[in-house]
């Protein structure tokens, strides 16, 4: 019988190719949040899932023996969606490393980024690659991280802002991070690597940095697919561009989201070169020349056009990342979540919980009740469901958790699919920045504590 993989980010650049190139060798099911119900198109599963439930997680990682993990969060959201793509991530990590570990999968295969080998302080984009890859491998199911720099390919989103430029400016003064040093690697060389390392327990809680077949920097890459692309281009550095500018420079040429080149170009300002001792460099790459010409004038690969799904317009997450020093213990948190409210805001705004449920009063009017699910919580995690209260539209939707992360040094306060009684567009700038100005308060309250 054939292997069962699980690819999350499955619609992505890489997720498309693992699905075209493998679907032969492996049983292939991919996660999506835009599919109506579970449906086999082309030798291909595709799940719905949703990767901010647990359950929902889990039920879609049912029989799996591998999993490809390649979902970031970078972009934008099409609902109010209040945190760092970062803490975002932390979360969909931890969840899939749960349903992975309930599910006694054999291996994770994660694709992350090259960690800098310069003494820059470290971009948010890589450290955030870094902190999913150590949460991924929380749960004790083996975890194999390929860490690569530019993946060049047909439909690579990063190697699509360089064309652009390209395409776009006839001239170009180019901020000083395009001088740092990168090693990009094919897609289909990538390919390979994901294909040796299946089931390969020599790779098992490894991290393998990769790269193509020459060193170069950001600007010579540009020189080099300008000259590809058959593009007479002035290129040269200038070293008084800001990254705040270099990012909205990108974004506007490059025709790409905000939210999507920020942490991408605050990256390039390291050094991106792999490790010398590593173990698939003996591995034939594509030369640089033929891998732009082909992510040039290649097919990109299509999946299915999904309609998302959606069952409310307007509903809210909410995920808060607070630091936690002395590592307290999450039911510790939780609980004293509602003491702090109760004195912080006395005689405005009362919180109390009486074992299952976490009710908070404006003076006598009840705005909002939980209640707490047992059998979800654990102890790094304890779980609310929103039943009640004048602020919630909806009684029997969306919910509240406190989660440790990151061996606890972190911990999470997020909420999903909450749906406010007040209008939209007043809840955005009165309950939603109230929220977030009460998290900010806690997490000082429970540094001190």
């Amino acid at each position: 019988m054939k292997k069962k993989i699980v690819i999350a980010g499955a619609t992505g650049f890489i997720g498309r190719w693992i699905i075209e190139k493998f679907k032969n060798d492996y049983e292939i099911v991919a996660l999506s949040r835009k599919v109506d119900k579970d449906q086999e198109i082309d030798n291909v599963l595709w799940k719905k899932v949703d990767l901010y439930s647990i359950s929902s997680t889990e039920r879609a990682l049912e029989g799996a023996d591998y999993a490809i993990y390649l979902v970031h969060s970078m972009q934008p959201s099409t609902r109010l969606n209040q945190g760092e793509f970062q803490d975002t991530d932390l979360l969909l990590a931890d969840n899939f490393s749960r349903g992975a570990w309930k599910n006694n999968l054999k291996q994770i295969i994660y694709i992350g980024g090259i960690l800098p080998k310069d003494k820059k302080n470290i971009s948010k984009h890589l450290l955030s690659r870094f902190e999913v890859e150590k949460t991924l491998a929380e749960k004790k199911v083996p975890l194999t991280a390929i860490r690569a720099g530019i993946i060049i390919g047909p439909g690579g989103s990063s190697f699509k802002i360089i064309r652009n430029l390209i395409k776009n400016l006839p001239i170009m003064l180019c901020p000083k991070w395009t001088l740092s040093l990168n090693q990009p690697i094919d897609i289909f060389d990538i390919l390979q690597i994901i294909k040796k390392c299946l089931g390969n327990k020599d790779t098992y809680n490894k991290s393998i940095e990769v790269g193509g077949s020459k060193v170069l920097s950001y600007m010579d890459l540009i020189k080099l697919t300008a000259n590809i692309m058959n593009k007479k281009r002035i290129i040269f550095s200038i070293p008084f561009f800001s990254v705040g500018l270099s990012k909205l420079w990108v974004s506007f040429f490059a025709k790409s989201s905000l939210n999507f080149v920020s942490p991408l170009v605050e990256s390039l300002k390291h050094k991106m070169i792999p490790e010398e001792n590593n173990m698939f460099f003996k591995l034939k790459k594509k030369d640089i020349n033929k891998s732009i010409s082909i992510a040039l004038n290649g097919n990109t690969i299509k999946i299915p056009n999904f309609i998302p799904v959606y069952n409310e317009k307007n509903t809210v997450r909410s995920v808060q990342r607070m630091r936690n020093p002395k590592s307290k213990k999450i039911d510790w948190i939780a609980n004293e979540y509602p003491k702090w409210i109760t004195n912080k805001f006395a005689g405005i705004i009362n919180a109390k919980f009486d074992g299952t449920y976490l009710t908070f009063w404006f003076w006598k009017i009840k705005f909002l009740e939980l209640k707490l699910i047992i059998n979800r919580s654990d102890k790094n995690r304890q779980l609310y469901y929103i039943t009640g209260g004048l602020l919630a539209k909806r009684t029997d939707y969306g919910w509240l958790e406190f989660r440790s992360i990151l061996e606890n040094k972190f911990v999470i306060v997020a909420i999903h699919e909450f749906v406010p009684k007040l209008p939209w567009f007043i809840y955005k700038y009165t309950q939603a920045i109230a929220h977030l100005y009460v998290m900010k308060g806690f997490e000082r309250h429970v540094i001190k504590s």
